[in-house]
């Protein structure tokens, strides 16, 4: 089992200091925090759309473009939940939580947003239909793990989680074991090796774990853990077999699924960085093109997270120089504003 050189073994007492010590995930329904928590991260079409809602003393539907979408309005115009066409992701607006990795940076998100995934893509008028409203009431409210909470329970110093037939579903996982030169590391680790079980996908095709490749996650699988294994999107066996989320960044950027929020442009192989990214939303994949041996393809992928508590839009992906899952700074700061690594190779952008 690969391990980061130097990790000590998880047991008792270290989950709990790390727990104690607010480790890997801190979860947090303070008052006096959510006093500092940034706005809610909606779409908007200019900056002060979102705060445009007139207090009307009950909750309202409105239609907003770039893209087009829905959102509901509180009692005081304040919105709830953003809910794009074509994509079955949700935001939904909740109680305050903080998300932190002390192991890899100081950087902290404290956030009201949930980012779920409904069971149909949306489209105009859903909200009156059956199947959102029973959706919507299970959903809305609801501390069940979202799509975040779902992301950091892979990081640095997790602790390991099993179902009912002793698989370990979630747990600190690497992003790979190292090559034979000792100093890369293999890619194409996906989320049947982390888990160490053979998977049959929906096509009927089996796919084999490979064991030297256990409890290890590449960028894209661990974007397929989530949002597939553990949130139930579907999933392609490769980029051209089955259908659903394909199985690399690169795929997954220029795949028909969800709603293209920052659509790829420029001249090719590199292409350009898009000039205005306030459109992206919580719960968007993030693509980047950063390494020249890839030709035209793009070679990254990542969760958007929202507005870190020092103003910066930050995001969370498996990393090779952290071995692992992480909204650390280690080869880059997390970040897509600004003029950092990762903010100078963002490409484009999705809503599943």
């Amino acid at each position: 089992m690969p391990k980061r050189k130097g990790r000590p073994l998880l047991h008792a007492a270290t989950v709990i200091a790390l727990l104690a010590g607010s480790a890997y995930l801190t979860f947090e329904l303070r008052k006096d925090e959510e006093a500092k928590v940034p706005a809610v991260q909606a779409v908007t079409d200019r900056p002060d759309l979102e705060n445009s809602g007139k207090a009307t003393g009950k909750h309202t539907w409105e239609r907003l473009n770039n893209p087009t979408r829905s959102v509901l309005r509180g009692e005081n115009g304040d919105i709830l939940a953003t809910f794009t066409d074509g994509a079955r992701t949700a935001t939904l607006r909740g109680p305050s939580r903080t998300f932190s990795e002390p192991a890899n940076t100081k950087t902290r998100v404290m956030t009201q947003d949930w980012v779920r995934l409904m069971p149909e893509p949306w489209r105009k008028g859903a909200e009156k239909e059956t199947w959102f409203k029973d959706w919507f009431k299970e959903y809305y409210g609801s501390q069940a793990d979202d799509v975040f909470a779902i992301a950091f329970q892979y990081v640095d110093g997790a602790p390991v989680k099993k179902d009912d037939e002793g698989v370990p579903y979630a747990g600190d996982a690497v992003f790979g074991p190292f090559k034979e030169n000792g100093v890369d590391r293999l890619e194409q680790n996906d989320f049947y090796d982390y888990l160490g079980i053979n998977y049959t996908f929906r096509d009927g095709t089996t796919m084999v774990a490979r064991k030297e490749r256990y409890r290890a996650l590449d960028c894209s699988g661990f974007m397929r853990m989530v949002w597939g294994y553990r949130t139930r999107y579907p999933l392609m066996v490769t980029n051209t077999s089955g259908d659903g989320l394909p199985r690399s960044a690169d795929g997954m950027a220029r795949s028909k699924v969800g709603v293209d929020i920052l659509k790829l442009s420029g001249p090719a192989p590199w292409y350009t960085r898009p000039q205005n990214i306030d459109v992206v939303q919580p719960g968007d994949l993030l693509f980047f093109k950063m390494d020249h041996r890839t030709g035209n393809h793009l070679d990254h992928v990542a969760l958007y997270l929202g507005v870190d508590t020092e103003g910066h839009r930050v995001f969370i992906s498996s990393r090779k120089e952290v071995n692992g899952p992480t909204m650390g700074d280690k080869g880059g700061a997390s970040r897509i504003d600004g003029n950092g690594f990762y903010a100078g190779l963002l490409r484009s952008a999705k809503r599943l």
